[in-house]
């Protein structure tokens, strides 16, 4: 074993402890933790953006793509990522809540209780208010949190993190239970991935090269957060304003987000009547029109798609267009291009959207609305963890109750299994 090796080990062997400690305490003790992580942000944001602007030079100088530059800019985020925190305070515990009381035949009631994971590692790229979210739903659920971000924030992490363990240090929570991997080391990654004896569960957040890695070698469960290759279906009975004012904001509100849209299928019916002023507008807007045949025929300021535009993860001022029959045709392209992440229909047509939220198993699937919805914060989780493409345990955006499991419990007086 290397030094690293054992440095690591070392980490999550006091993350474990802290996790014990952490599935102890009540809501009072972990929400005050909340709110001193949010007066230390607030007290420390120059110092804190000072790093990221650090980071943001030194990623330019070595030519990072800029949708990673985005997501690494923290200066937009502050205020959503310091009103997640409180949010989170405000939500319920989780922790402790017993479900499905029932009673059998000899009395015996059985009950199953939510408890915390135990500790939570989180891989991700890029992001570094996943620093903040990730370390307030794990704790807030009652786990310890082992935050492994990439080399390009590792200056901004650091203050961030340092600012979370400070609070840590002022109230009852334990500063074990945040902790940041401090090396950019990847060899750090791999030591991670064997701790399946002092970690419960890894979230990877990043390019398909991190997932793929994570996924293969990784001896911990594991809970993708993989790509989101998000579409709009509009409808023939599609509202001209509406789908273009729902198109225009899942696309241009945020584009290097894992819920913005990256393709858009319409009806063949209302192609020429809605394509050509739903496309001008993203066009005037800067973004790049990729379209099929009949796409170009009504737009013709659109490139030709290639079969790999249906399934990218742009990230970027590039949108690919496609004219489907019908929804039975949109559904078939989604289940073959798609990435499980969130699909929204825009229709007048009750049958077609219930048809639609039914048939389409994706994690999120919406009716005449935005995207952008598709966000734990949006979604009244408070901050997300991510939105888990994987089907087990957690589906869709991932708040507190996703950070938990249960147990049965059972109350009895004197029963005996005879």
């Amino acid at each position: 074993m290397t030094d690293l090796s054992r440095d690591i080990e070392r980490l999550a062997r006091r993350s474990r402890e802290a996790s014990r400690t952490m599935g102890e305490l009540g809501s009072r003790a972990k929400d005050a933790w909340l709110e001193a992580a949010a007066g230390r942000l607030e007290a420390h944001k120059a110092e804190i953006l000072e790093a990221n602007r650090v980071d943001l030079a030194e990623a330019r100088a070595r030519g990072l793509a800029e949708p990673l530059l985005r997501r690494l800019d923290l200066g937009g985020k502050w205020h959503d990522m310091l009103a997640g925190l409180r949010q989170v305070a405000a939500l319920p515990d989780p922790v402790g809540e017993i479900t499905r009381m029932q009673v059998r035949p000899n009395g015996l009631r059985v009950g199953r209780m939510r408890i915390p994971l135990g500790v939570v590692g989180i891989i991700y790229e890029s992001r570094p208010n996943v620093t903040v979210d990730a370390a307030a739903l794990c704790l807030k659920a009652g786990n310890a949190v082992i935050l492994r971000g990439g080399s390009e924030a590792f200056n901004t992490n650091g203050a961030l993190a340092e600012a979370l363990r400070a609070a840590a240090r002022e109230s009852a929570v334990p500063e074990d239970a945040i902790a940041l991997v401090p090396t950019v080391d990847r060899a750090a990654v791999d030591a991670l991935l064997k701790l399946h004896r002092y970690i419960d569960l890894l979230i990877p957040r990043g390019g398909p090269g991190l997932i793929r890695k994570v996924s293969e070698e990784s001896t911990i469960p594991v809970i993708k957060h993989d790509a989101g290759v998000c579409h709009v279906y509009l409808d023939a009975s599609a509202e001209p304003e509406m789908a273009r004012a729902i198109v225009r904001d899942s696309k241009i509100r945020q584009m290097a987000v894992c819920n913005g849209l990256e393709t858009l299928l319409v009806h063949r019916d209302a192609a020429r009547s809605l394509l050509p002023d739903v496309l001008k507008a993203l066009h005037e807007e800067g973004v790049e029109i990729r379209g099929c045949e009949r796409t170009r025929e009504v737009f013709t300021e659109a490139r030709e798609a290639s079969e790999q535009d249906w399934r990218e993860e742009y990230l970027g001022p590039i949108l690919a267009v496609r004219v489907v029959g019908g929804l039975d045709e949109a559904i078939a392209h989604i289940r073959e291009y798609g990435s499980n992440h969130t699909e929204v229909i825009v229709t007048g047509d009750y049958r077609n959207a219930q048809a639609f939220v039914r048939r389409l198993e994706s994690c999120v699937v919406g009716v005449n609305c935005s995207t952008a919805f598709s966000d734990g914060y949006r979604l009244g989780l408070g901050a997300e963890i991510g939105v888990s493409t994987s089907r087990l345990h957690w589906y869709g955006p991932m708040g507190l109750e996703g950070l938990t499991t249960q147990k049965f419990v059972l109350y009895g007086d004197g029963q005996l299994r005879e």
